[in-house]
């Protein structure tokens, strides 16, 4: 039989996944497993039915004790709060890319911000993670007939908020390797004519660098000679990469040798509808050195 160590180290990657979801930042989910590990550490296992449900479930009652903190704490952030970017393995099969496409992008973890701690708890472990909601009415220590509510508005209220085209992660990867070769290449109007007319760009710099203030910049035109400008001075040594960012094709882009910012985009397959630009350097560091992080 596994002992405890082994059992944590088995299920780690989808308790982080799950309050990395819950969060928007590694480094928030990270702190909520340790927590988790040192009551696991404490706890007598034979007397735990079923391993992977008492840690999915603690796990989820600490991030929902963290996030209620951390909404608080993002009333004060200056300029636009995004996600924490996260650089994932390249899928291996065409269902697994699918999978991690939709539920780890910037996209997902945006729309959920809409939603309170223990609606955002309840829809992930319903919809995302396959739990049941017998076991949600205990994670939650609500009744079955009040998680299914909660779920259901939940839904509803995310309904208008999802990504409005459906497009495949193979379609999206091939308009952003000819995006990022445009980039390459200073093509300004080939860096225009994948953006849609109304595309939008959303920043977050969180006080540090500087970036687009509060509001979205909106328009092909601006957002186009804004990601060019770089390309007219050579002493930048401008270079844009493809990479898998939460489970979707992103570019990470690096001014004088060093990561300036990871850029995540949305697409209808065709055409770019909105961009987030993470260029907070605390985000920065794990994608900076190359961390490749396995979320479930």
């Amino acid at each position: 039989m596994e002992d405890a160590i082994q059992i944590f180290s088995r299920l780690q990657p989808r308790m982080l996944g799950a309050a990395y979801r819950m969060l928007g930042s590694l480094a928030e989910a990270e702190d909520v497993v340790q927590d988790v590990w040192a009551r696991w550490h404490g706890t007598d296992i034979d007397q735990i039915d079923n391993a992977e449900a008492w840690l999915v479930a603690t796990t989820t009652r600490r991030a929902i004790d963290r996030l209620r903190q951390a909404r608080a704490e993002r009333e004060k952030y200056i300029g636009l709060w995004l996600p924490e970017p996260v650089l994932t393995p390249d899928a291996t099969t065409p269902e697994q890319l699918l999978e991690t496409s939709s539920d780890l992008s910037f996209a997902f973890l945006m729309v959920l911000e809409r939603l309170a701690p223990e609606a955002r708890a309840a829809f992930l472990l319903h919809e995302v993670l396959d739990v049941d909601y017998d076991e949600i009415a205990r994670v939650l220590e609500k009744s079955e007939a009040t998680c299914r509510q909660i779920v259901h508005r939940a839904r509803n209220q995310l309904r208008g908020e999802r990504v409005r085209y459906s497009v495949t992660p193979q379609a999206h990867e091939r308009l952003m390797r000819r995006f990022v070769d445009a980039i390459a290449a200073g093509d300004l109007r080939a860096m225009k004519d994948m953006l849609a007319e109304s595309v939008e760009l959303r920043s977050d710099g969180g006080g540090l660098v500087q970036t687009v203030k509060t509001q979205p910049l909106v328009g092909d035109r601006r957002i186009a000679g804004l990601l060019f400008a770089p390309t007219l001075r050579p002493s930048m040594r401008m270079r844009v990469e493809l990479a898998t960012i939460n489970g979707h094709a992103g570019v990470l882009r690096y001014l004088h040798g060093e990561l300036e910012s990871a850029q995540f985009y949305e697409s209808d397959g065709e055409r770019i509808i909105r961009l987030y630009v993470q260029r907070n350097p605390r985000k920065l560091r794990r994608l900076a050195a190359r961390e490749v992080i396995a979320l479930r």
